[in-house]
């Protein structure tokens, strides 16, 4: 997939998905990134599928309204794997949907390895999306096991300003940080 559309905060999903629509139609090597903490997620997936789109499905960095996202963890990681299941459906798959597992959870990754193996989901229909420097053993173990493993790293001009944002917008997100480098 050569170019994504990655998520900001709520307030631009629908400009967003927007813009989304209007380049698929133009390109069809366009993805976009869903954020599984927001209750909007999986409506905007029904809608998106029929696209045969290429998504991307991450927990959420920002600090959101509990009016507009789940404010419990445990909630997140389990709208994250229905949102994967959803998208590595029957119907999605023929639409020609490609999910992006992005989750450096290896719990929760192994939940969906689970299913990806039990409804005998084809690896072109999925990859596991990783940051750079997180979770290595982990990118290492999926990619050693055959599974198509992207790992994703932040470049250009504006790189640390968007590292330093994701930190920033939740305190959950230093310590996962401080975690993978130190190994705590």
């Amino acid at each position: 997939m050569p170019v994504w559309i990655d998520m900001e905060n709520s307030p631009y999903v629908d400009p967003t998905l927007k813009l989304f629509r209007k380049s698929r139609e133009r390109y069809k090597g366009v993805g976009i990134a869903l954020q599984a903490y927001l209750y909007r997620t999986a409506q905007d997936i029904e809608t998106l599928i029929p696209l045969g789109p290429a998504i991307r499905i991450v927990k959420g960095a920002y600090l959101e309204s509990a009016h507009v996202a789940y404010p419990k963890k445990s909630d997140v990681d389990e709208n994250f794997y229905t949102l994967c299941c959803r998208l590595m459906a029957e119907d999605a798959q023929k639409a020609g949907t490609l999910l992006h597992i992005a989750t450096h959870d290896v719990p929760l990754a192994n939940r969906l390895i689970a299913f990806i193996e039990q409804h005998k989901v084809p690896s072109s229909a999925y990859e596991f999306a990783m940051l750079y420097g997180i979770q290595r053993a982990q990118q290492q173990r999926l990619a050693q096991s055959g599974r198509r493993t992207r790992v994703l790293i932040s470049y250009g001009e504006y790189w640390y300003p968007w590292y330093m944002r994701r930190l920033a917008e939740r305190p959950a997100n230093m310590t996962f940080v401080l975690k993978n480098l130190f190994g705590a």
